[in-house]
């Protein structure tokens, strides 16, 4: 082997070396599921609620490590007497692989109308699902 060959060989392990050294890592997590139900163990799938509804998000992580981040943001999107994209709540977990419950309660009558809650794993946006007081 010639020189140049040789630095381009510990060129290329030094950089293999330095991204181990680093703890470059990818995370695999993912929502396996997702949905809304009118009791928190998920039984009562629905994307209609009552006015006095407690509202359920029920999601399943997988493939996640304990510093996984899952968040959802609820919005009145186009409620009576509400402004349109209304936030409403904004609430985070971290945890890792399995199922998480999240709620959204109201002391009043929720306003008909349509609704959306957003569900972010680790800052990034993955899905929203849409619902409805009718």
């Amino acid at each position: 082997m010639n020189k140049r060959t040789i630095s381009i060989i510990l060129a290329i392990l030094a950089v293999v070396l330095g991204s181990i050294a680093c703890g470059f890592s990818a995370s695999t997590a993912n929502i396996k599921d997702a949905y809304l139900a009118s009791d928190s163990e998920g039984t009562q799938k629905t994307t209609t609620f009552t006015q006095d509804d407690v509202f359920y998000c029920l999601v399943t992580l997988a493939n996640a490590p304990d510093d996984t981040v899952t968040k959802t943001v609820w919005y009145a999107v186009e409620a009576e007497n509400t402004e349109p994209n209304f936030m409403i709540d904004e609430v985070s977990i971290t945890q890792g692989d399995g199922p998480i419950t999240f709620n959204l309660a109201n002391n009043n009558l929720w306003p008909f109308g349509k609704y959306k809650v957003e569900l972010y794993l680790n800052d990034k946006l993955d899905r929203t699902l849409e619902f409805e007081v009718r």
